[in-house]
């Protein structure tokens, strides 16, 4: 065990909320778009919502259940980014004849993304960020104090 272990553990933590933070920037900074990408068949799609998975950094599940199974101290690695998935929800039917996209119905496909759920996931991602940021500087401020003993 290092000392350093709980500054790397904010740290990742750090880096994998920035990252949440900007995945939900560009939600709702597309929350409008209808031509994001071309589906299958040729033609323009909706933006779809984005999110961010985390899991632990380092151990697998199997191995963290068998060292508290025997027992055995251990400390948590960090955070990782596994994947940026796409929101399977289905895109918003809007009725705007007047639309470049919209269809022969006059419905447009608008993205699935949740404005009001977007901001609440960013205020989420903005006090674990936070919290994270205190941890790591109670870390240092210890890590002082443990130099200046020597003194």
């Amino acid at each position: 065990m290092s000392i350093f272990n709980g500054i790397h553990t904010s740290g990742s933590a750090l880096t994998a909320q920035r990252l949440r933070m900007d995945t939900i920037s560009s939600n709702i900074a597309n929350a409008e778009t209808t031509r994001a990408t071309i589906n299958e068949d040729g033609e323009f799609e909706a933006y779809r919502r984005k999110t961010v998975r985390f899991q632990e950094q380092g151990q697998t599940f199997a191995n963290q259940l068998s060292r508290v199974r025997n027992k055995q101290p251990g400390t948590g690695s960090g955070v990782k980014v596994t994947a940026i998935m796409e929101d399977d929800e289905p895109f918003m039917m809007v009725y705007n004849p007047n639309h470049p996209d919209a269809g022969a119905d006059g419905y447009v496909q608008m993205p699935n993304v949740d404005p009001l759920q977007e901001m609440v996931d960013l205020m989420s991602a903005t006090r674990s960020y936070e919290a994270n940021v205190t941890s790591m500087n109670a870390t240092k401020g210890m890590l002082l104090k443990a130099l200046e003993i020597g003194r």
